[in-house]
């Protein structure tokens, strides 16, 4: 039995934090997974940055509310539940999720949560469990399924890396140099057709 586990940011939907960057007109927040693979240590410097600049949960909401999945994500993401069981495994936080989720069609989501003080600001952060991506593949193939995993950073190679078969999908040149042994892909359909194989046996 197989499940699909794949990234939320940049795989389904765009950068969170990107988006909020042009927004708001701060562009050291448009550093993401890609270019920092400690998790810990990006989410304290974007929480300084938030709290120097006064910005709390409402201005990155609304941001969030403006999101559209990336194209053919939605489609993509109805075929291969159609066909199987598929989950979103994803660094984000439940209060940033909720409405790229109605958007997706409320898929399932293993995220984390956001601690927030009563005036708005985001005050710190929980993560679901330690390497939380890696974990959860891990704890699915303990209760008896083969994962498959698609991501696009580094914070995705340990999961894709532990699954029965896992995927590059728009990704950066450096990650796809550095994992020459992991297939790399630009396009859903190309990502639907590699896991339908990895399905058929």
């Amino acid at each position: 039995m197989y499940i699909t586990c794949l990234d939320l940011e940049g795989v389904l939907v765009p950068e969170i934090w990107i988006a909020f960057s042009e927004v708001s007109g701060i562009p050291e927040l448009r550093r993401t997974t890609r270019d920092e693979p400690d998790y810990d240590k990006l989410m304290r410097w974007r929480l300084g940055i938030l709290k120097e600049h006064g910005l709390g949960l409402k201005e990155i909401r609304e941001v969030i509310g403006q999101i559209e999945p990336l194209p053919g994500a939605r489609e993509f993401l109805d075929s291969l539940r159609s066909e199987g069981q598929a989950v979103i495994i994803s660094d984000t936080f439940t209060q940033f999720a909720g409405p790229l989720m109605e958007k997706l069609g409320w898929p399932t989501i293993f995220c984390n949560e956001l601690e927030v003080a009563e005036d708005g600001e985001i005050t710190g952060f929980r993560m679901r469990i330690e390497q939380s991506k890696l974990n959860t593949v891990r704890a699915l193939q303990s209760i008896g399924y083969d994962t498959i995993a698609a991501g696009d950073s580094y914070n995705d190679l340990d999961m894709i890396l532990a699954s029965k078969a896992g995927f590059l999908f728009r990704t950066t040149d450096r990650i796809r140099a550095d994992y020459p042994q992991l297939p790399a892909f630009e396009e859903y359909d190309e990502l639907l057709n590699a896991i339908r194989e990895v399905q058929k046996h």
